[in-house]
């Protein structure tokens, strides 16, 4: 299954146009890798998505067919970090980078 298509189907991002634009833009990597849209996702990637004021790391523990329940939808992926980032956090990102 393409990623941008299950990151749509975890419910992580709302739609698969914007999943599609994340992965194009580098926002979303698996196993330390930037992925683009069409990647093939399977059972036990770790995943990273990164938002400007939130990082979210997941493993696939599932990879669905057809649509996809809410309650079912939660059971698709097991979140191992979710860090949500505040001003300061990012003022001292961007200083390390420069």
């Amino acid at each position: 299954m393409r990623i941008d298509q299950y990151l749509k189907l975890a419910r992580i991002i709302k739609q698969r146009k914007v999943a599609k634009k994340a992965c194009d833009r580098g926002m979303v990597s698996v196993a330390g890798r930037a992925v683009k849209p069409s990647h093939n996702v399977v059972v036990g990637d770790h995943m990273l998505v990164e938002w400007p004021h939130r990082r979210i790391e997941i493993e696939v523990l599932d990879t669905p067919h057809g649509n996809v329940s809410k309650v079912r939808a939660k059971g698709l992926y097991h979140i191992l970090q979710d860090v949500k980032l505040t001003d300061d956090a990012l003022e001292f990102e961007s200083l390390e980078l420069t």
